[in-house]
Formats: structure tokens, C-alpha cells, sequence
């Protein structure tokens, strides 16, 4: 009698890449991208082809190494203990700004339902701090159930999305188009800009690779979910932004809190406001939860290496690295609170300028370690020309939007990438010191 293996299957797996994807970058980003115009548009684009690339070489690396880590155990394999940690450590910062600024979006569409948080700061960040805690207790109470509930979040935030970004096409004003480019700089300098914002809304494309250990046939469903997840996301953001801008005013748009939901009540009146406030808060507590469960996962990997500290590797009963988790939410916690006298949309563009360097820089690493496990052959067919050509635009993507991210958020990046050598080599000090006893 055979036993069903427990896990993630594709569906669910895709589910987990969509809505840890699909959280607060499309339902905020049309107002933080309005001040550029219809050029915007070619940011999305742009963005898409190189996210799926990007999913093209975390599908073969998922092949190469097996479990859980994503990025890290990549890194690590290809480059050794020091870049491994680079990795993990500036994909735990990822992490962390990522929480913060999806946590952030959720309280913005709130006010859909609530409108004193547009006004009243201090609550704007007691509400998000709420949020943030009220899903750490339910990620600390365990995985069952996680990937049932990513599923079905997924699928309702899926579904008035689609139907915005479907029927709004037939509505369109095409005098929110025009001039095409709004602001003051040239077209290679908006269409940039504006992709360093977009690139927010596909950090989580490998998400699917972060649990690869938890997934039933990774070496099949990981890879399928990676691009069936990136491309469905690409369809949805394109044609979704396309629908907003030409439902809304500029002006009007660069100023909105929520505007899908403005778009929306275009369409369909109140009903429809409603409906994508609801859905909204619904995606990003879905992201949410999905970035939490990740915010644990990918620093126990390194720790169980010996290459982060070894409290981020200490379970609870439920099987759950806690510290961890409690730990990394403390750290989203401030970086809240140190924002939080700033406008929702000002706070959003903040702080995902910083997840997006956090993010890239592990892309970047990751294309050149499938560079050299291809080369090793670890693929059987090694590194084949359509290999090699998805992998060249994929690296020289990731370095493309690293170089527009702007100057300031890449000297924090960098300061924030150093702050962890320290950690690194403490933590390999320990650990030898720890053999060392042991023996």
C-alpha cells in the first residue's frame, strides 16, 4: 500500500509564487508610477521579460540543487560559505523591507474601509504593527493548513483582479495617455526608473524554491510553478495598470490610496470600490502570511549550515523556527516605526526601493551560479546556447536594474550588505569554536 506524500502539489505551489508575488506592488504601484504617465507601461514590460528569465534560471537551479533555501543554497553550492551568507543575509533584509512595505499597503487599501488611517498617523502604525504580529501568531502556530490557505487567497484575489484589468480595457480614456511621458526626463530614463518600481511586484518569483523542500516532485513542480506563477503575474500587472491609468486622471491617480479600487468604482460604483478594498486586504494579508512563513525559513537554512546565528535555527514544538520568525518581525517592527510619519505611498516607495536591491542582488548571484553548474554539467544537457542566451539577459537584467535604483537606496543597500560580515564571521568563529568543544 502506498503512502500519499504530504506537501505542496503545483497548483499549490504556483499559488504560493502568485501570492507571495501578487501582494501590494499592483494594488499601490499605479499611484506611485502615475507622476511618469502611459511610459510606464514599457517599466511593466521591460520587467516582465526579464522576471521570466530571472524564473527560467531559478526553475533549472531547482533542478541542480535540491530543498529549501532558495537563493542561499544556490549561492552556496556554486560560490562557498561567504557568498552563501551575502546571499541569505541581504535576502533576510529583503525580507524584512518586503514585510514592511506590504504591511503598509494593506493598511492603505484598509482605509478604503476606515478613512481616519488616511489622517491619523500614529493609527496608521498601530494598524500595520497589529497586522504584522496578528500573522506571526498564526505562522507560529504551524504549516498545516498554509498551503490550503495560500491557495484559496490566491484564487480571490485572482479573480477581481482579472475582471478590472479585463473590462477596464474597454473603458479606456485615452487622454491619460497623453503625453506619454509625464515627467522631465528622457524615455530610456523614465522607462528605467519606472522598472526599478515595477521590479517590486516580481520579488517572489522564487518562491516556490524557498520551500522546494515541502513541495511533492520539486524537480517537476518547482520549476513549472516558478514560470507558470512569473507569467501569469506579467499578464495581470500589465494589463491591470494599462486599465487604471485609463480609468483615472493623472492627477488624480499619482494621489489615490487605493487605486484599483478607485478604478473599480468607475466601472461598477461602490460595489466594486468595496469589492477591491476587500480584495486587497485579502491579497496582502495572503503576501503577508506568505513572506512570514519565508522570513523564518530562509535564515534556518543558513543557520542549520552554521552561517547564521544558531537561534534562527531553534524550533518550537510545532516545529517552527519562532526566534526567528519574532526576531525578523521585531526588525520590520522599526523599520515601520521610522517611517511612519511619512505618507502611505511615500513610505511604499521607500521602502521598496531597498527589498528590490535586497532581492536583486541574490538574482544577479544566482544567474551567474547557474553560469557555473551549467558549465559543470550538472544539467545533463549543460550549458546549451538557449541556456546561455536566457541566463546572459537575465544577468545583465538584474544588473540593469540594480544601476537604477538610484543612488541613495544603493549606498543603504550596500551599508546594510556590510553590516553582516561582522555577523558572518562571529558566527563562524562560534561554530568553530563549538567544534572544537565538542571534540
Amino acid at each position: 500500500m502506498s503512502v500519499k506524500k504530504s506537501g505542496f502539489g503545483l497548483w499549490t505551489a504556483t499559488s504560493m509564487v502568485v501570492g507571495g508575488m501578487i501582494g501590494s506592488g499592483i494594488f499601490l504601484l499605479p499611484s506611485a508610477l502615475a507622476s511618469f504617465g502611459g511610459i510606464s507601461i514599457g517599466g511593466w514590460i521591460f520587467t516582465s521579460i526579464g522576471s521570466l528569465t530571472l524564473a527560467y534560471v531559478f526553475a533549472n537551479l531547482s533542478k541542480y540543487v535540491r530543498g529549501s533555501g532558495g537563493s542561499y543554497i544556490y549561492t552556496r553550492e556554486a560560490f562557498g560559505d561567504f557568498m552563501g551568507f551575502s546571499v541569505c543575509w541581504g535576502y533576510w533584509i529583503c525580507m524584512i523591507s518586503a514585510n514592511a512595505a506590504i504591511a503598509i499597503a494593506l493598511v492603505s487599501y484598509l482605509s478604503v474601509f476606515i478613512p481616519i488611517l488616511k489622517q491619523q498617523s500614529y493609527l496608521t502604525a498601530f494598524a500595520t504593527l497589529f497586522f504584522l504580529w496578528s500573522l506571526v501568531w498564526i505562522n507560529l502556530r504551524g504549516l498545516k493548513g498554509v498551503g490550503k490557505i495560500q491557495l484559496v487567497t490566491t484564487i480571490l484575489k485572482l479573480i477581481p483582479l482579472f475582471l478590472v484589468a479585463f473590462v477596464g480595457c474597454f473603458y479606456l480614456n485615452t487622454d491619460h495617455f497623453v503625453p506619454f511621458n509625464l515627467s522631465d526626463m528622457s524615455s530610456y530614463s523614465a522607462v528605467s526608473a519606472t522598472a526599478a518600481l515595477t521590479m517590486w511586484a516580481f520579488l517572489g518569483l522564487e518562491t516556490a524554491n524557498n520551500v522546494a523542500g515541502d513541495v511533492i516532485e520539486p524537480e517537476k513542480n518547482v520549476p513549472k510553478a516558478a514560470l507558470y506563477g512569473t507569467g501569469i503575474c506579467a499578464l495581470v500587472y500589465i494589463l491591470g495598470s494599462i486599465s487604471v491609468m485609463g480609468l483615472i486622471e493623472p492627477s488624480v491617480l499619482s494621489k489615490s490610496n487605493a487605486p484599483f479600487a478607485d478604478a473599480a468604482a468607475i466601472l461598477w460604483g461602490d460595489w466594486g470600490y468595496y469589492l477591491i478594498g476587500v480584495c486587497a486586504v485579502v491579497s496582502c494579508l495572503g503576501a503577508l502570511n506568505c513572506w512570514t512563513l519565508c522570513i523564518g525559513q530562509v535564515p534556518m537554512a543558513a543557520s542549520n549550515d552554521g552561517l547564521f546565528p544558531k537561534i534562527f535555527r531553534e524550533k518550537s514544538k510545532r516545529k517552527i523556527p519562532a526566534k526567528g520568525i519574532i526576531i525578523s518581525t521585531l526588525l520590520v517592527s522599526g523599520l515601520v516605526l521610522m517611517n511612519f510619519s511619512e505618507s502611505l505611498v511615500d513610505q511604499f516607495t521607500l521602502v521598496i526601493l531597498l527589498s528590490t536591491f535586497a532581492t536583486v542582488i541574490p538574482y544577479l548571484l544566482c544567474t551567474l551560479a547557474h553560469f557555473t553548474m551549467s558549465l559543470k554539467n550538472r544539467n545533463p544537457l549543460g550549458l546549451t546556447p538557449f541556456n546561455a542566451v536566457i541566463t546572459t539577459i537575465a544577468t545583465l537584467f538584474s544588473i540593469w536594474i540594480i544601476a537604477n535604483l538610484g543612488t541613495e537606496t544603493i549606498v543603504m543597500g550596500i551599508l546594510l550588505s556590510i553590516a553582516g560580515i561582522p555577523v558572518y564571521f562571529f558566527t563562524k568563529q562560534k561554530a568553530k569554536q563549538s567544534a572544537l568543544n565538542n571534540n
